[in-house]
C-alpha cells in the first residue's frame, strides 16, 4: 500500500492531467452515481419484500381455505 508521501505525488499527477475544475466535475457526477445507485437498491429490495410479503399471504389464503375445506368436509361425513 503507498505512503501518504507517495499519494501526494500521485494526487499532483492527477491534478496536472485533468486539472482541478474538470475533477471537480468528476467528483460530483461521481457522486450523484453513487446517490443514484444507492437508491436503485434499496428501491429493488423494498419490492423484493413486498413481493414476499404478497407471497406468503397468497400462501397463507390458500392453506386456510384448504383448511375451510376439510372442515367442511369432515362435517358432511359426520352428518352421513
Amino acid at each position: 500500500m503507498p505512503g501518504p508521501f507517495e499519494l501526494v505525488i500521485i494526487l499532483a499527477i492527477v491534478i496536472l492531467i485533468f486539472g482541478g475544475k474538470r475533477l471537480k466535475n468528476l467528483g460530483s457526477d461521481l457522486g450523484g452515481a453513487i446517490k443514484g445507485f444507492k437508491s436503485s437498491v434499496k428501491d429493488a429490495e423494498t419490492e423484493e419484500e413486498e413481493t414476499i410479503e404478497v407471497e406468503v399471504e397468497e400462501t397463507d389464503d390458500h392453506e386456510e381455505a384448504k383448511i375451510e375445506s376439510s372442515d367442511d368436509t369432515s362435517e358432511e361425513s359426520s352428518e352421513k
